[in-house]
């Protein structure tokens, strides 16, 4: 397994969930420590421009319905299992999240059964923007809200797989709810999300933190259905490993690559941006599964793309979401809305 994460010294967390209570002054917004190099040197110049970018944003990947959502995840008063001080917390807060995204929805792809499931229930064609959002959202109230509605959420997403099955095209009977399928899933997303904000995000964990992201992110993957999900960077690339003989570029995995890579459904404008952050997701894939969905180019070509072409345009794209997201506007209108 190839180290992409600058982590090398490992460590395991202690067990139980981390609960973190709502103090005074904790409002929800991303510390100014997290903001990207790019904060700041373009504010008042592209003040409007920033806001409406912000907001485009935040419709896409949290519905119209964006504010509501906001304030019932941040505004939440209780027990939560991860706080601002977690490593998971300042993952799953970045803007490198984009890129990770779509990085874990290629991996994820590999696997036919996986796959199959996706095609044939989850709408990412009909209704990609929808999915999207059902995902942003279980994501920010498992990581930032509290308790009480991160169990609520991994309730209802349990419920809905438990009604998701259905044959592959080769024949092989799948559900949702398989311990074996959820555990892919989320190797492939813990690993997405950690490799891609070591790639682009504002800084880099340490090794202790990389592991502690890797056991917080298995609190949730338990809870869900996962049966001992991994809980350190050694477990985890184990675990990737294990997979590998089941995994297979099948005709839906690469109709997924081209939908997701070339055929996204936004505007003409917004393409070019979103080109890049597709960019960063393929550069940062291991080079196995770039090769299984044949996401390289010929010969040598291939070797220079990433660190020439592909790490720079993720490293810019992610800067440019960073720097819009952290809209002072918006931040203040958040802050007035949790007083």
């Amino acid at each position: 397994m190839e180290a992409r994460y600058s982590c090398v010294a490992f460590r395991r967390l202690g067990g139980g969930a981390p609960v973190f209570r709502r103090t005074p002054g904790q409002n929800g917004v991303m510390p100014p420590s997290l903001l990207g190099p790019l904060a700041g040197a373009l504010d008042t110049p592209l003040a409007p421009l920033r806001t409406r970018l912000a907001h485009a944003l935040r419709s896409r990947v949290a519905g119209d319905d964006a504010d509501t959502e906001a304030s019932r995840i941040w505004g939440a008063v209780g027990p939560r299992w991860f706080g601002p001080q977690d490593a998971i917390w300042r993952v799953h807060a970045d803007a490198s999240m984009f890129v990770g995204g779509i990085r874990a929805l290629l991996l994820q792809s590999l696997h036919p059964l996986a796959m199959a499931g996706v095609a044939g229930h989850s709408g990412y064609k009909s209704d990609p923007w929808g999915r999207l959002q059902r995902t942003s959202n279980f994501l920010a109230t498992t990581t930032f809200s509290t308790t009480q509605n991160a169990e609520a959420a991994i309730a209802r997403v349990r419920s809905i797989h438990e009604r998701v099955r259905g044959k592959a095209p080769d024949g092989r009977s799948y559900q949702a709810s398989d311990p074996h399928l959820l555990a892919w899933v989320h190797a492939a997303e813990a690993d997405s999300f950690l490799s891609t904000f070591q790639a682009y995000g504002p800084g880099r964990l340490t090794s202790a933190e990389c592991e502690e992201y890797i056991a917080q992110s298995a609190i949730t993957a338990r809870a869900l259905g996962v049966l001992d999900p991994p809980t350190t960077m050694a477990q985890l690339a184990h675990a990737l490993q294990a997979f590998r003989p089941q995994l297979e570029a099948t005709p839906a995995a690469r109709e997924a690559a081209r939908f997701l890579l070339y055929e996204p459904p936004l505007p003409l404008a917004a393409r070019p941006g979103y080109a890049m952050l597709a960019a960063g997701a393929v550069t940062d894939l291991p080079v196995w599964a770039r090769h299984m969905l044949d996401l390289r180019l010929p010969g040598p070509l291939d070797a220079a793309a990433g660190p020439l072409i592909g790490r720079p345009l993720g490293t810019v794209s992610a800067g440019l979401v960073r720097w819009a997201l952290s809209d002072p506007k918006i931040a203040n209108d958040r802050r007035a809305r949790l007083a």
